[in-house]
């Protein structure tokens, strides 16, 4: 089945432009499909049943896979079948009634504006490396955008003059998000004084981000310099590139921005994506009121006498 998922993964970034990231999870998903498959004797896809597929679900549930895991598994799998179906004729559709588990919609967890604050002001900005760290920081919580499309930034996104980035989402799809003055000022310094150092062996290069080799910033590298920051800053080893994007969207909708605004600037497809950033700044303005209003906590009659 290695020629199918190959001609699949073809399709979908010819079709759909998805990105490399999104390519290599379907892959590992139906190759992690086709081992358990040709363990049990069956080579192509036309051999395949739906109780086989059943039986593979089952199987991802006793070794504990999470329900995360399991409903991007199907998602893969449906997917396969479906192109299958249209573009290679296959003629009976096993995955038709493979239902994903539910998935409970978590509240995703942000954090405060201080501890933002610590975070941004960890890298030591008195070296190139640290002024490159500063400015991913500062983008990553001024756009909300993905760390897969921070490190794809090149240096023609930015325009710094009109104070706006040019990303390049999902599918290819680009859009325009707006950035403020101390992310402007951040990313001249950094363009003008410390990328130049960090790209002397490599002056040509197209990318913004760059590591210490002059070649562009991997979404790993990004994700080991965060926790480094985080743990700098105070903050616990759960923080990564993705809270960021998780507080640029509560801290906008607590100080009362439009909810179709902050869809658009993160890129999502569907508001109800962005509705539960909503519920979370509710939660967090709730708790800071009944933190700090005086008379938050009601007391009993008899305690003021």
């Amino acid at each position: 089945m290695k020629e199918e998922i190959a001609q699949f993964a073809d399709h979908l970034m010819e079709a759909k432009r998805l990105s490399p990231h999104t390519l290599d999870g379907y892959r590992r998903d139906l190759e992690d499909l086709a081992r358990t498959l040709a363990g049990q004797g069956i080579a192509q896809p036309e051999q395949v049943r739906p109780y086989h597929l059943s039986s593979y679900v089952q199987q991802l549930r006793r070794m504990n896979r999470s329900p995360a895991t399991i409903s991007r598994r199907i998602v893969s799998i449906r997917a396969w079948f479906r192109y299958l179906q249209v573009h290679e004729g296959l003629a009976i559709n096993p995955a038709l009634q493979l239902e994903a588990p539910k998935l409970e919609r978590t509240t995703p967890r942000a954090l405060t504006i201080a501890g933002v604050e610590r975070l941004l002001e960890a890298p030591d900005t008195r070296t190139p490396a640290g002024v490159r760290d500063r400015t991913m920081l500062e983008v990553l919580y001024a756009t909300g955008m993905r760390v897969s499309e921070l490190v794809s930034l090149d240096r023609t996104d930015v325009r710094t003059q009109l104070g706006i980035i040019a990303c390049r989402g999902t599918g290819g799809k680009e859009r325009m998000i707006p950035i403020g003055t101390l992310c402007c000022d951040w990313m001249v310094k950094y363009t003008e004084e410390a990328r130049p150092a960090l790209t002397a062996d490599k002056p040509d290069t197209d990318a913004l981000f760059v590591n210490q080799h002059g070649n562009r910033m991997t979404r790993q590298g990004f994700w080991k310099l965060i926790k480094k920051h985080a743990v700098a800053a105070g903050a616990d080893a759960d923080v990564t590139p993705h809270t960021l994007r998780h507080s640029f969207a509560v801290h906008l909708l607590e100080g009362g921005a439009d909810l179709r605004a902050v869809q658009e600037m993160m890129g999502h497809a569907d508001l109800s994506a962005t509705l539960v950033y909503r519920t979370a700044a509710k939660s967090r303005l709730k708790d800071v009121y009944e933190q700090a209003h005086p008379r938050s906590r009601r007391k009993a009659p008899d305690e003021d006498r």
